[in-house]
Formats: structure tokens, sequence, C-alpha cells
């Protein structure tokens, strides 16, 4: 999962992307990069580590213009390299750059393609670049010295054909506009908002609503399934579908993890959906478990679950306790690379408030289980910290499949959930008791009638439905060779330079 921002502005725009980066950090925090363009020339810089980390005040003050995008990253696959740090670039036509959050499910396909065929060559392993040399080859077919909108939605046109997965972008078409463009499915998220100022209006377009809340923009509306945004440097906007057949059918894992809570994706509210999910876990609870299920106290597993185990509590007449203290400064346990690292990262994250557990039968609500890893350490925490009885909640159901569309989750046989009842995840995990949401109750949870079209999602981690299509077998076994805990601890076959716009921009180097 990564986070995509890009500004079309009358002033300077480099504090903006800053900005909004850093509200969209919890999408990614493996890498982080800006490129921004004044009179025809490109400055960029991009780095491993958190945005505070990435961008310095020479760094800031060298990313000069008033269009620009932004990305935050984590890796799906392979290594944490400078080198797969976005966004990417390319020289002709006119000079690309480009960020994207999702996967592309045919990217090997694409890539041999690009070589053998339209003659490209890639640096990286990421279909981020394979992403950009398809938009770029299928714009150099159509050579003028400044491109139409129509051009522009012509060539996002011929991205949805060839390019299958889960995609939402921003590009930069040097000293012409920028792009904004989601995949036909809407699986992955795009915004965009305006704001009037005194020189014209400002357009900005992000993964989520409150990148562009945060910075005094207006949102406009969500970017639809197939369709493209174009804003030219002059500033006129104009909007296209450009999929032959789009289907609104966005990854329902944003409303359950990854999406902040006050974010609005689809024209639903993140935190609306995720009290829903509460609510119906709750009633499942009282279905299953009856009136006397015998929890004194429900406690939630900071921060995503927070919201859903509120409203679990309300609904059960329970008392709601904060159990659980967060470190902030560790990353999330399921990307990390491997079993040991993850398991020393749990008890490096939380600490238990041994008051809330003492003598107690304790409920604790998760957003997902994945590995089970962090379940079983976290458990086990509780009971040290003096609970009577554990029992555990899940907001999310099973998860039984692989993500193919841009969310680490890891390989199959890595899901401690794909082969296995709830009974066994629950001896593995060491649980009293364990209960998952029902897929249809999530469904339920996440649909509005503010939003009548939205009736389906990409629930593929659930019940093994690829929306994009496309995926087999053979797929997923390829892909669980990539995402497996030694594959990502391999050495990258590329060269790894880091970017620094303090002292390069795309144009040549010069004197600071």
């Amino acid at each position: 999962m990564c986070g995509v921002v890009g500004i079309a502005g009358k002033s300077p725009v480099n504090q903006m992307l800053f900005d909004a980066l850093t509200m969209l950090q919890h999408r990614g925090q493996d890498a982080a990069g800006i490129v921004t363009c004044q009179d025809g020339r490109l400055f960029l810089r991009k780095d491993t580590g958190m945005v505070r980390d990435v961008f310095h005040t020479r760094h800031m003050r060298a990313l000069q213009g008033n269009y620009g995008i932004g990305h935050v990253r984590y890796p799906t696959a392979g290594s944490s390299s400078s080198a797969e740090a976005q966004p990417f670039y390319v020289n002709s036509p006119y000079g690309i750059t480009l960020a994207h959050n999702g996967n592309l499910t045919n990217a090997a396909e694409i890539h041999d393609d690009l070589f053998k065929t339209d003659l490209r060559h890639m640096n990286t392993d990421s279909d981020s670049e394979v992403l950009l040399n398809v938009f770029a080859h299928e714009l150099q077919k159509r050579p003028k010295l400044t491109p139409t909108a129509d051009d522009i939605f012509h060539v996002v046109s011929r991205v949805h054909e060839r390019c299958k997965g889960g995609y939402a972008v921003v590009a930069m078409i040097t000293g012409q506009g920028l792009v904004g463009f989601r995949d036909p499915n809407g699986i992955r998220p795009l915004i965009y908002g305006s704001r009037e100022t005194e020189k014209g209006v400002e357009y900005i377009i992000a993964s989520e609503s409150v990148a562009i809340t945060a910075l005094g923009f207006k949102v406009e509306r969500d970017i639809a399934p197939g369709e493209a945004i174009y804003i030219t440097a002059d500033g006129v906007m104009s909007t296209k579908q450009c999929a032959a057949e789009p289907e609104y059918r966005p990854c329902i894992f944003e409303y359950v993890y990854f999406a902040r809570p006050d974010a609005t994706i689809d024209g639903i509210s993140v935190y609306k959906a995720r009290l829903k999910m509460g609510e119906k876990l709750a009633q499942k609870i009282l279905r299953e478990w009856g009136d006397e299920h015998d929890i004194d106290v429900v406690i939630p597993i900071p921060d995503t679950s927070r919201t859903s185990a509120l409203e679990l509590a309300n609904m059960l007449g329970i008392k709601f306790r904060e159990g659980f203290m967060k470190n902030r400064y560790i990353g999330r346990t399921f990307i990390m690379p491997g079993q040991q690292q993850r398991k020393k990262s749990v008890r490096q994250k939380l600490n238990p408030v041994e008051l809330e557990f003492q003598g107690k039968n304790v409920l604790l609500v998760d957003d997902s289980i994945v590995r089970g890893t962090t379940c079983n350490e976290i458990i086990q925490m509780a009971r040290d910290a003096g609970a009577k009885k554990v029992f555990f909640a899940s907001a999310a159901p099973m998860v039984k499949y692989p993500n193919v569309y841009g969310i680490d989750m890891p390989a199959k046989s890595e899901l401690i959930a794909s082969d296995r009842s709830v009974e066994e995840i629950r001896e593995i995990i060491g649980a009293d008791r364990l209960i998952f949401q029902d897929l249809e109750d999530l469904k339920a949870a996440v649909r509005t009638k503010k939003v009548p079209e939205l009736q389906d999602f990409d629930c593929s981690v659930f019940d093994g439905k690829y929306v994009a299509g496309g995926i087999d077998a053979d797929y997923l076994t390829a892909l669980e060779q990539k995402r497996n805990d030694s594959a990502k601890n391999d050495t990258p076959a590329y060269i790894d330079v880091n970017i620094d716009a303090a002292s390069v921009d795309l144009t040549g180097v010069r004197e600071e």
C-alpha cells in the first residue's frame, strides 16, 4: 500500500506536498519522494525512510515550482531500496514523472513486451516503472508540441487496455500538466479537490481526503473507476471516463485497516464503517456466545481496531478500556521481513496496563488476523498481565488468500487462516475463545445509502475472487516466491542510487 499526491498550484507547492505526504504517512513508511517542475526543469528528492527524515531544509528549498507530485511507499516484494522509491522518471516524451499506488498483475508480461517491442529499458523490478513506460510509450505515439486533453485521455485508455490489476496514479508531464487516473475497478482510492486563490484555482489529487482537507482544499469528489483527470499548465481541468467497462469494486480492506478513520473514500466514511463493523461483530457474539458471554472488559489492539471495539463494547453493554499503550516509533509488524523481527517488534510496540487485565475475562479486538504472530504474542502479554481468560475478536473475516493489488498480504502458506478452521487458529494463537466477522456483515457495514451504486467490493483476501481477473494457481505460486520472508532479504539486482534535489536536478548537475 502506498500514498500518492499531485498538486497543480499557483505558487510553490513544495511545502504543500510535504504536508500532504505527512498526512498520508500511514500508507507507507519505507520511502518517500517529491518531484516539482519550474520553467521546464524537474527537481527531485527521494530516499528510504519517513517523510520527516527524507526531506530536510536544503531539499525543500531545492524543490522549486508550482506543480509537483509526491509518494510514500512500503514494498510488497523485494528489498527496501531508494532505487525503488518513487516518483519514477522517463525523459521521453516531454519528460514524465509518475507515482503509483497498487500493483499490476501482468507486470512481468508487460516488462518483456516493453523491452522486446517498445525498446524501453527499466532499471528496477517495480511495476510502477512498468506503468510509467506504458504511459510514456503510448503518449509518444501521438507526437505534438503540446498534447491535448483528448491525447491524454486516449493514452490512459491504452494504459487500461494493457495494464491489469489495481492502480491509482498521479503523473506530471513536464511543462504540460498534471494527470491522475484510477484502475477500471476502482480498487485503489483516488480523490481530488480544489481551492480558489487570488491567482486562480489550485487543484490537488490524493489517495485520501485527509490530505486534501488538511491543506485547506475543498474535496470535489472521488475519481471514478477508469476515469482520468487532466490539469494543464494553464490550470484548465478536464475529466473523462477512459475505461471500456468500468465497475465500482474498491478494496474493502481500505475500510478495515489502511485508511485513516477520518478519511472518506468513495463517499463512505471510514469511521462510520468501522463503527458498524463493531456493531455487526457484537451481534455475532450474541448469536454464537449468547448473553452469558462471560466478558468483563473490551480492549482494542491499537490503533485501527479502536473504533470497532468501542462500538462493540457499547452494543454489549460492557466496559471499554485502553489496555495497551503503543510505542509509535515501531513499524507495522506484518510488513516486517522475518518472524523473529515481528515477534520482537510486538513487545516493543505494545505495553500492557496491568490494572485493566488483572483477574478479568478480557475480549481483545483487532482489525484482522493475518499471520497470527502478533495475536499469539499479545494474548500471552495479556495473560502475563494477569488476565483470567483471554477472548479474541477480529473485525474482519478470515484472511485466506494473498492480496495481488498492492497490499503486502503475505504468501498463502504464511496466512494462518489459509487452510485452518477457527478452532485450529484459536489453539495456535492461544485464545480461550475466537470469533471472526462474517464477510456479508463486513460488506453491509461498509455500504451506505448515500452511495447506492457501490454494492460490491474487492474482497479477494477473504473469498479468493480477484475482481480484475487473470489470477491462477501459477500466478499465486510465483507471487509466493516473491513475498515469502526469505525473498525480502535478497540483495537487489539493480543499482541503488539516492537522488537528492539539493545537488541534482533531472536536467543536469548544478553547483550549490
